[in-house]
């Protein structure tokens, strides 16, 4: 997620309630874990360190989608909504039977055709932002709506094969967005148990790392996530110790003081939901060892996988 453009304006410097170890503390504690994923993908093997509660066995990684240029921005735009992203397959048995997660790819691949729709401001809550933005890329044109769609598929098959029934907020399946209002939307009317926006960051070269970011406590306008502050920081940290474990990237250096945390009251997409939800930027793709992780297949799977297994742990207390 670029903090460049309309809803991703850079945070203000704040002190965190929690020390640097908040994430390493929070890798120890999942309550179940989605377990080791074997798995073949063009340049490498991804690989997961689970607590073995469960254990996945994933089908052949998505094929990795060829880089493509784009602007840095972000959000949500207008359309249609696609029947393919609103639905799932059917659930299969396992631990996650009966729960919902919405996985939400940020951005959409074609955006940047759409800037007159993308730039219609929406109701957040707080104030009006832009529907959508293109979201950001690698110095080598590997688009971030196209990493968010690849792990966002990646994501869906291991949590699937968990029992849960998952939901896109979009599949590349419609001509932009959809907007911040709906992607929220998609999740408070599936009765999310958990939500979780995948993105990827644009901030200056030599930043590194990830980090999640949490809804603070709104209650303006269109907007009251006061319910929804507390099991979603849950979820966050499930999500983050997750994250380092089995991918062992470090959390960001640049925003979160070495947490891995950020707490934001102005994205549409928290302001909005009514169930618990998190972003995460995966990496800095302007940075070209970031940017390195972010352009391997094996890279995304071990994300995908981390993602997946904080979402397994929050789902089963």
């Amino acid at each position: 997620m670029s903090y460049v453009g309309p809803d991703f304006e850079p945070p203000q410097p704040r002190r965190s309630r929690r020390g640097p170890l908040t994430v390493a503390l929070a890798a120890l504690v999942p309550g179940a874990l989605l377990g080791w994923l074997v798995f073949e993908t063009v340049g490498g093997s991804g690989d997961g360190d689970g607590s073995g509660r469960a254990t996945v066995r994933s089908s052949p990684p998505a094929k990795s989608d060829a880089p493509t240029g784009t602007d840095d921005g972000k959000q949500q735009g207008a359309a249609p909504t696609s029947s393919a992203s609103a639905s799932s397959a059917p659930a299969a048995s396992g631990p996650l039977k009966g729960k919902v997660v919405v996985i939400d790819p940020g951005h959409n691949p074609d955006n940047f055709q759409h800037t007159s729709e993308i730039n219609r401001k929406v109701d957040i809550g707080t104030n009006w932002k832009e529907c959508d933005t293109t979201g950001t890329s690698t110095n080598d044109g590997y688009a971030e709506a196209k990493f968010t769609l690849d792990v966002a598929h990646r994501m869906r098959t291991l949590l699937e094969e968990q029992g849960a029934t998952v939901k896109l907020t979009q599949d590349g399946d419609r001509p932009y967005g959809p907007c911040v209002d709906e992607r929220a939307r998609i999740g408070n009317e599936a009765k999310a148990d958990a939500v979780v926006s995948i993105h990827a960051d644009g901030a200056g070269a030599g930043n590194r790392g990830f980090h999640v970011i949490t809804p603070g406590p709104v209650h303006s306008g269109a907007a009251d996530t006061r319910a929804i502050v507390a099991p979603s920081r849950d979820l966050g940290e499930r999500v983050a110790g997750r994250f380092v474990a089995v991918t062992g990237s470090a959390p960001s250096d640049y925003v979160g003081d070495g947490t891995g945390l950020v707490t934001r009251k102005d994205l549409g997409g928290l302001n909005l939901s009514t169930v618990p939800k998190v972003f995460i930027e995966c990496g800095n793709m302007r940075d070209s060892k970031d940017a390195a992780l972010l352009t391997s297949g094996a890279w995304r799977q071990k994300a995908a996988q981390g993602i997946s297994e904080g979402i397994v742990s929050f789902l089963r207390g």
